[in-house]
């Protein structure tokens, strides 16, 4: 079932609940539906926790718990998906997002040669920070919505055949012919 493998890699909320970068959150962090692994909870957190990776801002995992507790899904879950976006990741996510929004602006992108210095960074971010916005939010916003469904979805159904073979071993246990 869904809900013990998520349970299985979650902090434990007490531990998040006094966590001293989260305080200033106070009693709302007491919210039950913040910690509780219900469909709805864990495909908002989802759907948020990837938006939220996909934008280029500092701060992520804030963002994240904020959105959590004021949306009321899962905090842990939507904190932890803020993590797709990490040192290794980000380069070829935000490439793709670039492309993206080059795409959607209808400009040719650009050819990047790349010279890892600040002041490249600041030269190209110049040229590049239109379709890289752009398609930061749309790419966020398109694979927060996939995985927002994906769970619903995957979710429903690992429910419906719980209870399908619940119902086959109950008329087993009673002796009753399945079908």
């Amino acid at each position: 079932m869904p809900k013990r493998l998520i349970k299985r890699y979650l902090p434990d909320y007490h531990t998040l609940r006094e966590h001293r970068h989260l305080r200033f959150l106070g009693t709302r962090l007491h919210d039950p539906n913040l910690w509780h692994l219900n469909r709805r909870s864990v495909a908002g957190a989802m759907g948020i926790g990837i938006f939220i990776a996909f934008i280029p801002v500092p701060a992520q995992m804030l963002l994240s718990a904020i959105a959590a507790v004021w949306l009321r899904v899962n905090l842990a879950l939507a904190v932890a998906m803020a993590w797709i976006t990490n040192p290794i990741t980000m380069p070829p996510i935000f490439y793709v997002d670039y492309k993206v929004g080059s795409w959607l602006l209808g400009q040719p992108a650009q050819p990047l040669p790349f010279h890892f210095s600040m002041e490249w960074v600041m030269q190209e971010i110049q040229q590049l920070w239109q379709p890289f916005l752009v398609g930061s939010v749309v790419v966020g916003m398109a694979l927060g919505m996939v995985a927002y469904i994906a769970v619903r979805l995957l979710w429903r159904i690992a429910v419906l055949r719980r209870r399908r073979r619940d119902t086959a071993r109950r008329a087993l246990r009673n002796g009753q012919p399945l079908g």
